[in-house]
């Protein structure tokens, strides 16, 4: 439940804000082997984006409710105007002299013809308009055409699920989630809607079942990884006859993305400082990682939760050269890494350091490669234990004698400067 309130709800047509809307928590179940911090997070917010794709959504806009007074000589241009704007009307009172009509319409119709108003009457009308709440959008096929929302290519709020056969996960569509939910279905669809579905209606999956499934869906989705390097192996070209130089290869960049909150709470010697300051976590795990970067050729950035902090905007910092970012509101670490992985897939070498056991999957799902909270410190331990080792104490390279450095003819130089002086 503090899930489903700690975030504003985007609908799935124009990925607006959803106002006013009732979610009825009606089960939910943990497992022992598969279940970490985090999961319920994500599952929460993925099962609320599937039940938005499965049910009839439908556009709203905010309206106003008016009182317009005009002579009644002109109440048939006032009409004429009010059904142009998709408004709705009544005739209230007329005495001869004016009229007075009442209604409502749309906020994006009505809210300039005040000054239509006094432009025709020549200052002798006047209208009244006040806040009347939000109704069905008039032309909502133009508008979500115009925004050209996307939900299945929104990161930030996927609509699909990650599911747990054979030890392993999957990632399973949101029109396919309810053939492989493991909870019994506790609202049943109405029977309109049931009759509708009857072709596609999910069943029960047994264990039997998944081993078919699972090696459809792996092959591609989250596991297909090893389906996908076979379509790499390079075809032999046909080279004779051709004059054109070769192309070089384009290079690419090596990052580092860490989970700055999930290190912090895994390793013990953070974690202490973290009870006492967590300005202080953070300070120590940010150093440890410029380090790492001043001796690697990984571009390492570090990114913070702070999806709970009201009105926070995406923020990025440079620390020696290593990027720190905390996430805006609404926008966990997990989804801006999964973002970043996502959009930069095939172009950079990434790797992700996060004990998150649901990031992992959705991680492995992205081609990156990953280290847990434990292999990033022995990896960070490994690079201090070099440094340690060339700077230490007696290990540092001597300086050579400046004979041993120079060339004749410069030591002979600098002979002649010391029979000069």
């Amino acid at each position: 439940m503090t899930h489903l309130q700690e975030k504003t709800h985007l609908g799935v047509l124009t990925g607006s804000p959803i106002t006013d809307m009732k979610i009825t928590l009606v089960g939910g179940r943990a497992s022992l082997s598969h279940t970490q911090g985090g999961d319920f997070r994500q599952a929460t917010y993925r099962a609320v984006r599937q039940g938005l794709k499965e049910a009839k959504s439908v556009l709203l806009e905010p309206y106003y409710s008016f009182q317009l007074e005009v002579p009644e000589k002109m109440v048939g241009r006032a009409i004429h105007d009010l059904e142009r704007m998709h408004a709705s009307y009544q005739i209230q009172a007329a005495n001869g002299e004016t009229s007075v009509l009442v209604g409502s319409g749309p906020v994006v119709t009505l809210r300039y013809y005040p000054q239509e108003v006094i432009a025709y009457t020549k200052g002798t009308g006047r209208i009244f308009l006040s806040f009347d709440g939000y109704r069905p959008c008039h032309n909502a096929e133009e508008v979500i055409a115009q925004i050209g929302y996307d939900s299945e290519q929104d990161m930030d709020n996927p609509t699909g699920s990650i599911f747990f056969a054979n030890g392993r996960g999957f990632y399973v569509t949101w029109d396919r989630v309810k053939a492989f939910m493991h909870l019994p279905r506790y609202l049943e669809p109405e029977p309109e809607r049931e009759q509708e579905q009857r072709p596609v209606q999910p069943r029960r999956v047994s264990s039997r079942d998944l081993d078919e499934i699972d090696y459809e869906l792996l092959e591609r989705t989250v596991s297909a990884n090893r389906g996908k390097k076979r379509k790499w192996v390079s075809k032999p070209r046909d080279t004779e006859g051709t004059t054109e130089p070769r192309q070089p290869k384009e290079i690419r960049q090596s990052y580092l993305l860490v989970d700055g909150y999930n290190i912090i709470h895994a390793w013990p010697e953070l974690k202490q400082y973290a009870t006492e300051n967590m300005d202080t976590a953070r300070l120590r795990l940010i150093q440890a990682l410029a380090n790492y970067q001043g001796v690697t050729r990984h571009n390492v950035v570090v990114v913070f939760d702070a999806h709970l902090v009201e009105g926070q905007e995406e923020k990025v910092e440079d620390h020696h050269g290593l990027k720190v970012v905390f996430t805006k509101e609404a926008q966990t670490a997990d989804q801006y890494i999964e973002k970043i992985a996502y959009a930069n897939r095939g172009k950079h070498l990434i790797t992700v350091a996060t004990s998150d056991h649901l990031q992992q999957i959705i991680i492995r799902g992205a081609g990156c490669a990953l280290w847990s909270a434990e292999e990033l410190r022995q990896e960070l331990a490994r690079i201090q234990a070099e440094l340690s080792q060339y700077y230490g104490d007696g290990a540092r390279p001597q300086a050579a004698p400046v004979g041993e450095a120079l060339s004749q003819d410069e030591l002979k130089d600098l002979d002649d400067l010391k029979s000069e002086e």
